[in-house]
């Protein structure tokens, strides 16, 4: 456990005129507590300050709040009634937790935060937190839009090469000593001329498509809710298909690039698998909950599924007996390196690169907080007790 505390102060402490800021009246704020859940880098975060959102780092906000006169509160104790993420965030006026280690802001705990007035994602994706409660509270949500977009596109083309090329068996068994070609080309085969299809077209989605151009695919197409510009299209080389049961039933191979709400949590599940062709794979780098992960090792068990991979988990840190750690296609013959799983830590939008983005976002978003000065409308998730985002809320599809 890490927890780092930067000029505590009371809560009812002010701040010294320099380090003054407004509310939304224009009034001068008291000293605001900020809380900050992020994942632990250890020696590794400590010796490198690129790695920005690590405790070690925090993001880099630690000596600007300071001079603000703010209290600054850090750390990846997150689970559980006595952990210091559910303790701190009582008083604290601010939170800022990522998705790469999220501290889960459930009803419950905002009903507790009597303070909170602001939660901020380092990165991309909201739904740790219960945005129907925080509408309720009229909490502001928002988020560094755009941030981890170029990393998370070519985390998807990865892991497709990955399962598709059969690369990490292959890897490892070169790793155990071993040498077996046969065993490795069984399942490897190639992404030009393969039909794939992404749920969910937005800003991932879109770079996803145009890198996978080059593989010369055989059909590219979008599952969305809402419908590309002809001239983004027709660039693309992509078609929509407005019903899901048609779209899963052409495909090769689905990305999942979309985020995760009431209407997608479970999309992905034992009857809408079973639309897939035999031998199709899945790549997910969205969010974990969105497939029902006993379906998708079922799937990837019988053969049904070639492979399935990704770095989001439905719960993070995943658990040690999490059925995705260990499923394996039946070509694995009992390896140790199984055929049908590339999957990894959630690390695909937390690139060095995509950290200095995040970590500058999060600061701006703050001090536009601090400063009583609009924030990105880009940004924003919920404001004054309302949506303000068409990719989140209740009735949204994919």
């Amino acid at each position: 456990m890490s927890l780092r505390i930067l000029e505590k102060r009371s809560p009812t402490q002010p701040s010294t005129s320099e380090g003054s800021s407004n509310d939304m009246n224009g009034t001068a704020l008291r000293a605001q507590k900020v809380l900050a859940v992020l994942y632990s880098g250890g020696k590794y975060g400590a010796r490198n300050p690129r790695m920005l959102g690590t405790t070690e780092q925090a993001l880099g906000l630690g000596d600007y709040l300071k001079s603000k006169g703010h209290t600054l509160v850090v750390t990846d104790d997150k689970e559980g009634a006595d952990s210091t993420f559910q303790k701190e965030i009582v008083d604290a006026d601010i939170l800022i937790t990522t998705p790469f280690h999220p501290g889960y802001a459930t009803r419950d705990v905002i009903s507790k935060a009597k303070n909170l007035k602001l939660c901020i994602t380092a990165g991309v994706g909201s739904d740790h937190i219960d945005l129907n409660a925080a509408n309720e509270r009229k909490i502001t949500v928002a988020e560094v839009s755009g941030s981890n977009v170029v990393s998370v596109a070519e985390h998807v083309v990865m892991t497709m090469l990955c399962l598709v090329r059969n690369f990490v068996p292959a890897h490892e068994q070169i790793r155990a000593g071993d040498w077996n070609v046969a065993k490795v080309a069984q399942d490897a085969y190639d992404i030009e001329g393969k039909v794939i299809g992404t749920i969910g077209a937005g800003r991932i989605g879109q770079r996803v498509l145009r890198r996978l151009q080059p593989f010369d695919p055989k059909q590219l197409y979008y599952y969305d809710y809402t419908e590309l510009p002809n001239e983004i299209a027709k660039d693309i080389k992509v078609e929509r298909i407005t019903d899901l049961k048609e779209f899963l039933g052409k495909l090769d191979i689905l990305t999942i690039n979309c985020p995760l709400h009431e209407q997608t949590k479970g999309m992905i599940n034992k009857e809408t698998i079973g639309w897939m062709k035999k031998g199709s794979w899945i790549v997910n780098t969205a969010r974990g909950a969105i497939c029902d992960a006993d379906a998708i090792a079922e799937a990837v068990n019988s053969g049904h599924l070639l492979g399935y991979g990704g770095d989001v988990w439905p719960v993070q840190p995943a658990p040690a007996n999490m059925p995705w750690r260990t499923m394996a296609h039946p070509n694995s013959e009992g390896d140790k390196f199984n055929v049908g799983s590339a999957m990894t830590p959630h690390y695909s939008g937390t690139t060095l690169d995509a950290q200095k983005r995040y970590a500058d976002g999060t600061k701006t978003i703050l001090e536009n907080y601090l400063n009583h000065k609009p924030q990105d409308p880009q940004n924003l998730i919920c404001e004054g007790g309302d949506y303000a985002t068409k990719a989140y809320g209740a009735g949204k599809r994919a």
